[in-house]
């Protein structure tokens, strides 16, 4: 009856962020049929069970990437979702591109990296003009690399929302191999992903749902990772203080005389002989 009832409400709490909806029939992409539970009104309806399912998958998969330290990017450029997106992958110490994804950021990474360092670069040793100029080239630049002005190298992890709408990413990552995670609504195609969810990736409940468990996963595999690096840390000054104070033990030194050197008696006095005898 306990488990019944924790069921039923866990159904009820995703009903209510409208995961479970999907696109109209017209819409539908062949590959998600196995992810729909029925059709209602013309609507496809998304299997719950398999929704929550693959959400754990997916959770467990971002957990376990944080705690090997691999960088996490967000990419969801929906205007109404965007500025949510933003907010959740700062809160978890991840990137995010949440304006419009320009061709070649990840494939042409080199060339973008520089334009992130000038949104870190200071000013004050340039001249007026230059300074100037500076500045509107990072106000330019800010719109585009705000979430990415401290990623150094290419993201492990690509967490994609609203796939059909973020194919160049898409495409980005699959020619250079990078994990892809992806909210898949009913017109979108699980053969682009590594990961996903089926799930509702226009509704700002939903979305904010799975980012919700999404961030916590990511949050507990850091704390994993910082506790593990601090117990090392404390290994490491244990070990430090233990041979500071430990005796240290002195062992004579022990000379090995090669006898095929020695040729005669002379040989070996040689060295000691008195010069005014």
């Amino acid at each position: 009856m306990i488990l019944a009832s924790t069921i039923q409400k866990l159904v009820q709490h995703l009903v209510s962020t409208n995961i479970h909806l999907g696109h109209k029939r017209s819409q539908q992409h062949p590959k998600m049929i196995p992810y729909i539970y029925k059709q209602k009104d013309n609507f496809q309806i998304i299997d719950l069970g398999q929704t929550y399912w693959y959400l754990r998958k997916s959770a467990f998969f971002l957990y376990k990437s944080s705690r090997e330290d691999k960088s996490i990017l967000f990419v969801g450029t929906k205007k109404h979702i965007a500025p949510h997106i933003k907010k959740i992958a700062a809160e978890c110490n991840s990137f995010s591109i949440t304006k419009r994804w320009l061709g070649g950021l990840l494939t042409n990474w080199e060339t973008i990296k520089k334009n992130t360092f000038t949104l870190r670069e200071e000013n004050n040793f340039f001249s007026k003009k230059k300074k100037s100029q500076k500045i509107r080239q990072k106000k330019r630049i800010f719109n585009y690399f705000e979430g990415i002005q401290t990623m150094f190298k290419l993201p492990d992890v690509v967490i994609i929302i609203g796939q059909r709408k973020e194919m160049n990413a898409v495409r980005e990552c699959q020619k250079l191999k990078i994990s892809t995670l992806t909210i898949l609504d009913t017109d979108c195609n699980p053969d682009l992903t590594d990961f996903f969810v089926p799930a509702n990736d226009d509704s700002i409940k939903s979305v904010l749902y799975i980012l919700d468990k999404f961030s916590k996963a990511i949050k507990k595999g850091q704390q994993f990772l910082e506790k593990q690096k601090l117990e090392k840390q404390k290994l490491e000054k244990q070990k430090l203080e233990k041979q500071k104070f430990e005796p240290r033990k002195f062992e004579p030194r022990k000379y090995k005389v090669k006898l095929e050197l020695i040729d005669s008696i002379d040989a070996l006095k040689g060295p000691y002989q008195d010069n005014n005898r």
